[in-house]
């Protein structure tokens, strides 16, 4: 059907390249870009003025690329419902088009505009294979992440010609009053990500270029810059899935060696489990308050409360745990190996839940996303969607050790030990008195000693889960 006007209606999906939604709005003669700030969403107990603020940034990223086209955003704030109803009306609208989200809260709100009579038609785009897309022969969705990767393989292939092409052109006639885009907050000069489409493309070329080969060997290393840092732009599509995949099968396809294959390989894999944790959410809601496996609703947590303000303000004593938290906090970023490793002392060692965690998580990363976030924190703390849960207990020490030899990331971001040698600086309380006292780390004084014992706390996090279980 030719609509005269449509809405499209952005809401995690900031770019104009490969935008199914856009691609179906542009179908009218007359397109709205709209964009609504939600008060809902802007006071959840997961709002971060960080990922607010690259949101912001994105958006006037946008309306930049809008406005070459002869175009820009129009801005709006308050309930949805009575937003979309204000602008259908004012501009004669027949067509709302929109991405398709998989949050609960999307799922409602997307239901409640239908149900108001709105002309809502959502479209593919926040995965490369739509989120019950993905099942087992039976129809029923898969729960390991092994076999659902095999079952993704096999579903056709998106390949370059898929890609949508930005609009050269589009028209915009109607006279629509707008919000400014808000210029507050604003990220922290701190924070190493810039907001926009052409930035999120930058930056996949680059790792393309420059370390997709070498990703499979350097991505756990907290000291190498060997990851994509793609995260925050998949986050709020300013580079949409289909890019993403496309261009990491293509530099598979392009591997020089049988490495540098495995290297691309691993970075798909990587990509795909972005999408088995939409699924997840899709298909089990539940997770977003409670454990994927009911079997661990009754695991007697100990949740104290100045071990988890320790644990935020990176003051545990254990030094990779404190620098990845002062990473977190600093950047709105945090290495992914370095997540595992902090969400692993979080629920194992100090016995918090991991909802305290991947709380705090949303409301400091940039690139918060519920259904990795939350998918990520319940593999670590072993009641998600895993077939070995509870027996894995990452030891920081080792961790430390192995993905930062030479303690840069430690020194990076805990400067008070950049003094200490290397042999004690994983655990720098088992330096003598005298080690102190040479490198002027002063354990208990300069540098806090660890409020919990790693082995003990292991043990009692085995019984404890078992406790749980039984």
């Amino acid at each position: 059907m030719k609509h005269t006007t449509a809405i499209w209606w952005l809401r995690r999906d900031l770019r104009l390249s490969d935008n199914q939604a856009l691609t179906a709005a542009a179908r009218a003669t007359n397109i709205i870009p709209l964009f609504i700030i939600d008060p809902v969403i802007l006071n959840a107990d997961t709002y971060s003025a960080n990922r607010f603020a690259f949101l912001l940034a994105g958006l006037h990223s946008l309306n930049a690329d809008l406005e070459q086209r002869g175009s820009h955003l129009v801005i709006r704030q308050g309930d949805i419902i009575t937003e979309l109803q204000r602008i259908s009306a004012e501009t004669g609208a027949t067509a709302i088009f929109a991405e398709e989200d998989v949050t609960p809260y999307a799922r409602r709100r997307d239901a409640a505009v239908r149900a108001a009579g709105l002309p809502l038609t959502l479209t593919p785009g926040l995965t490369v294979q739509r989120p019950d897309a993905v099942r087992k022969a039976d129809g029923t969705p898969y729960t390991v992440f092994t076999p659902f990767s095999r079952a993704w393989h096999v579903l056709p292939r998106a390949e370059r010609v898929d890609l949508l092409p930005s609009p050269q052109t589009m028209g915009f006639s109607a006279e629509i009053t707008s919000l400014p885009i808000p210029d507050h907050p604003t990220l922290p000069p701190s924070v190493p990500f810039k907001a926009g489409e052409a930035e999120a493309q930058r930056r996949l070329q680059a790792f393309i270029r420059e370390r997709v080969f070498a990703y499979g060997d350097q991505r756990n290393r907290m000291d190498i810059d060997g990851t994509s840092r793609l995260s925050p732009y998949l986050r709020f599509g300013m580079l949409s899935a289909r890019t993403a995949v496309i261009t990491a099968q293509e530099a598979i396809a392009d591997a020089a060696t049988e490495q540098q294959r495995k290297n691309a390989t691993t970075f798909l894999t990587e990509l795909i489990w972005r999408e088995f944790y939409q699924s997840i959410l899709h298909d089990f809601p539940h997770v977003r308050r409670g454990n994927f496996r009911s079997d661990y609703d009754n695991i007697a947590w100990i949740n104290g409360p100045d071990d988890f303000q320790a644990w935020c303000d990176g003051v545990t004593g254990v030094p990779v745990v404190d620098a990845a938290m002062r990473q977190l906090r600093t950047t709105g970023w945090m290495h992914n190996r370095a997540r595992m490793i902090v969400a692993s002392f979080l629920t194992k060692n100090l016995l918090i839940d991991w909802r305290w965690g991947e709380r705090w998580f949303m409301q400091n990363l940039i690139d918060g996303d519920l259904a990795a976030n939350n998918g990520g924190w319940q593999w670590t703390a072993g009641t998600g969607t895993d077939a070995a849960p509870y027996f894995r207990i990452f030891n920081p020490v080792t961790q430390s050790n192995k993905f930062d030899p030479d303690g840069e990331f430690i020194r990076r971001w805990v400067p008070e030990l950049a003094a200490v040698e290397n042999k004690f600086l994983h655990a720098p309380w088992e330096m003598s008195p005298a080690d102190q006292k040479q490198c002027g780390v002063i354990i208990g004084r300069n540098y806090p000693a660890p409020f919990v014992d790693l082995k003990l706390s292991r043990q009692r996090a085995l019984d404890t889960y078992k406790a749980g279980r039984e």
